[in-house]
């Protein structure tokens, strides 16, 4: 497995506009926002460059973001890699033993990205995403 750096860090916010509006005020970058109805969740990631900042809104009280945030309020939510190969990626880590959220990499982001998250249970309560985008 090939980690190529930080994609992005992920925040769960109560309410999208504003903290975009406070980001975009103080790091002066735009963001592209979308639902992703599937996820019950509105999504803004802030592009720095070199990495992201992903904010995330739950849609709907049984979302996992918003579940997140009513057990331990608005923050930092995951870390995410980007590595070269996300199912040589995910079959490594398996192999080492730890767990992965899903059986399989999901397709997200209109088709731009697969994902996979390692359990943070195995990460010194970290969520990590696994990020390969789609060229």
């Amino acid at each position: 497995m090939k980690v190529l750096g930080i994609h992005h860090v992920a925040i769960a916010v109560k309410d999208l506009d504003e903290a975009l509006k406070r980001f975009s005020d103080v790091l002066g970058a735009r963001a592209e926002v979308e639902e992703v109805p599937e996820e019950k969740v509105r999504v803004a990631m802030i592009d720095l460059g070199n990495a992201r900042i992903e904010l995330l809104q739950g849609l709907s009280p049984d979302s996992a973001i918003s579940k997140f945030i009513e057990k331990r309020g608005e923050g930092i939510h995951h870390i995410a890699v980007e590595v070269d190969n996300i199912d040589e990626a995910c079959r490594e880590i398996s192999q080492k033993g730890y767990r992965l959220v899903y059986p399989e990499p999901k397709l997200v982001a209109g088709g731009k990205r697969r994902v996979n998250f390692v359990h943070p249970k195995d990460m010194h309560g970290v969520l990590l995403e696994l990020v390969e985008v789609v060229k």
